[in-house]
């Protein structure tokens, strides 16, 4: 029997060896690619997920800032509130820069709880309104108040009509932004604390409930005027003010008796935080008391579903947007019994 040849064995051998090179080599390869690929996988996620993330870092609406408390924190309680130094208008709107054009102000850190329209009948009482504002600004900002004030300024000289200004007021205010309350307030009239505050509550609310000029008391319990507030559902319930109440007197009466036959009842602080400082002032001209007031109260029942908000006629004559309020100066026409 012939034996294999030495050579034929190592050519063998070497073969093998290759083979066995060729694979190590190619499951190198393949584990190497492997990998590689899943770097690459892994890279192109997380890009995109950065890409992702940033869009929506990018295009995601700002947080709305958190709803002011009940109880603001920035009250102080008791003021001191004297007449006895003039008020420059310019040093009342640095000390308040954050009261934009017309009066109007927003809470930076909160939304407010109502946004609210303070209407001031107003002829004549410029003095008393500079103090108004020097005073009022501070309160209404700390009282965390989306707010807006606005002086219904009747035109001409003929007899005064409260009641009238502050329904045009209410008419003028709502074309100028979306209020849910409104407070009327004399101009001649300062809050003594700040937390009587100018919102609305689930029943008309009088503010003004003990001014010093009436020995800080109540005169009697259906009075509804000085600084009242009503929402606008409840000032459209009873048909807004009567609108034939020329002269001082009555009208506050009337919409009392307005708001009791309409099933409501008025809210009011107490006498302590109620409090209010009168503007000493002698009557205004024109201004004198009605002679019909009492024999139009008696008749509130059957005139007030016709004479309010749906009988209201006026003309705009000029609106004017200043630093701290906006003034609109009106022709409200004349009493029946003279036009």
């Amino acid at each position: 029997m012939m034996e294999p040849l030495p050579g034929a064995s190592l050519q063998k051998a070497c073969r093998l060896l290759v083979i066995f090179c060729a694979l190590h080599l190619v499951v190198t390869m393949v584990y190497y690619l492997a990998g590689r690929d899943l770097d690459i996988f892994q890279y192109f996620t997380e890009n995109q997920q950065s890409q992702h993330d940033w869009k929506n870092a990018s295009t995601t609406p700002a947080a709305e800032p958190h709803v002011c408390p009940e109880t603001s924190p920035l009250l102080v309680g008791p003021l001191n509130i004297e007449f006895s130094n003039p008020v420059d208008l310019e040093e009342t709107k640095k000390e308040n820069p954050a009261v934009r054009d017309g009066g109007r102000h927003t809470p930076k850190d909160c939304q407010a709880l109502q946004k609210v329209a303070v209407i001031i009948p107003f002829r004549h009482r410029d003095k008393h309104l500079k103090y108004w504002l020097y005073y009022l600004h501070p309160i209404l900002q700390r009282q965390q108040l989306d707010y807006g004030v606005y002086v219904i300024n009747q035109d001409g000289e003929e007899t005064f009509n409260r009641a009238k200004l502050m329904n045009v007021g209410f008419a003028e205010a709502l074309k100028d932004y979306d209020y849910d309350c409104f407070v009327f307030s004399d101009v001649d009239l300062i809050p003594m604390d700040d937390r009587n505050i100018y919102k609305c509550n689930s029943q008309p609310r009088h503010l003004s409930v003990s001014v010093d000029k009436l020995g800080f008391r109540l005169p009697y319990q259906q009075l509804f005027g000085g600084v009242t507030a009503l929402s606008k559902d409840q000032f459209q319930k009873i048909n807004g003010f009567p609108n034939n109440y020329w002269g001082w007197g009555g009208e506050d009466d009337d919409i009392s008796n307005r708001i009791r036959y309409n099933k409501m009842s008025i809210s009011r602080p107490n006498a302590i935080i109620g409090k209010y400082r009168m503007i000493q002032h002698f009557r205004d001209a024109k201004n004198e008391p009605n002679p019909q007031r009492f024999d139009r109260i008696a008749h509130t029942k059957e005139t007030m579903n016709s004479d309010g908000l749906n009988s209201l006629s006026y003309e705009v004559l000029k609106t004017e947007k200043y630093p701290l309020y906006t003034i609109i100066t009106v022709n409200i026409g004349l009493p029946k019994s003279i036009s």
